[in-house]
């Protein structure tokens, strides 16, 4: 019901990275040793949309306030802004990552998704990392997994042992 006060409407919560935004021209910079992770986060404003991510979004939002959880740090904030307003997505609160945090993904985005749900209904939570899935389902959340972008070794490596997004 869109008449709904938006504090009472349930919240359909979206990753970013691979689930949104198309990673593929930049995982070239977690492939090298050492990674470079300050290019790969340079080159996110220039991420192109996926169009799955992008329709599950609106598919959402009659019944749902959007929220958007990344595992991207925090100094990230005004790209990551620019880029969800580029496109036009719902505004929506963004829970990132702090600078310092390099928890595995699965466990810094459970954090959030149980702090956010304490207030409020989840709907779904829309990711594409596996292992954040799994830990978000044994929670007990309604997962969606975003499995239309491709994904590297490298990249899957980095969110699970170096905690970097």
């Amino acid at each position: 019901m869109s008449d709904m006060p938006s504090d009472r409407r349930p919240l359909a919560v979206f990753d970013l990275d691979g689930t949104l935004a198309d990673t593929a021209h930049r995982q070239r910079f977690l492939e090298r040793r050492p990674r470079d992770w300050d290019a790969f986060f340079a080159a996110a404003p220039h991420d192109p949309p996926l169009a799955e991510g992008i329709a599950l979004v609106f598919s959402y939002v009659a019944e749902c306030d959007v929220v958007y959880l990344t595992g991207r740090p925090e100094r990230c904030r005004a790209d990551t802004a620019a880029w969800l307003a580029a496109q036009k997505l719902p505004e929506g609160p963004v829970h990132m990552r702090r600078n310092d945090d390099r928890r595995p993904a699965r466990r810094t985005k459970l954090d959030v998704l149980r702090r956010i749900a304490r207030g409020r209904e989840v709907r779904a939570f829309v990711d594409d990392d596996e292992l954040v899935c799994d830990e978000a389902e044994r929670a007990g959340f309604t997962v969606v997994r975003a499995r239309w972008a491709s994904t590297s070794a490298a990249l899957n490596d980095a969110q699970e042992r170096e905690g970097r997004t």
